[in-house]
């Protein structure tokens, strides 16, 4: 058996602002941590695979919400009113493959896991399964 391997997402926050990515859950042993929430500085962690992940209007509309609205303070259980939800909903495309063509989806809200959202941590479903929405936390 191989031991687990960790992954942290930027761990000297010196990374530049423009990556977003998708960590899909799945069994791989390879575990990405990731601080989140703004400046509440949440730890997460999510064992899977990363997606690169590409839309930098859609970053952008995300870090408008969690930093601008939000203020960068986290989102700890937030109630998520509609109108917030529905703009998480739909922001960022997912590129699925099967390993001949690529197409392009949009990324589900995991209305399931919605309270565990926050700057930088948002989990939404994928064509290839759960995951994890993780971008630059702004604290």
């Amino acid at each position: 058996m191989v031991a687990p391997r960790f992954v942290f997402l930027d761990p000297d926050g010196t990374g530049a602002g423009g990556w977003l990515y998708a960590v899909v859950e799945a069994r791989t042993g390879v575990f990405y941590q990731q601080q989140y929430g703004g400046t509440a500085c949440r730890q997460g962690q999510v064992e899977g695979f990363l997606v690169p992940l590409f839309g930098p209007e859609g970053l952008a509309a995300l870090r408008g919400l969690f930093e601008k609205d939000f203020r960068g303070a986290g989102t700890c259980n937030h109630p998520w009113p509609d109108d917030e939800r529905d703009r998480l909903r739909g922001a960022v495309r997912y590129w699925a493959s099967d390993g001949t063509t690529e197409v392009p989806h949009a990324l589900r809200l995991d209305e399931n896991r919605i309270r565990e959202a926050d700057e930088a941590w948002v989990p939404v479903i994928t064509p290839d399964g759960p995951a994890v929405l993780v971008w630059l936390n702004s604290d």
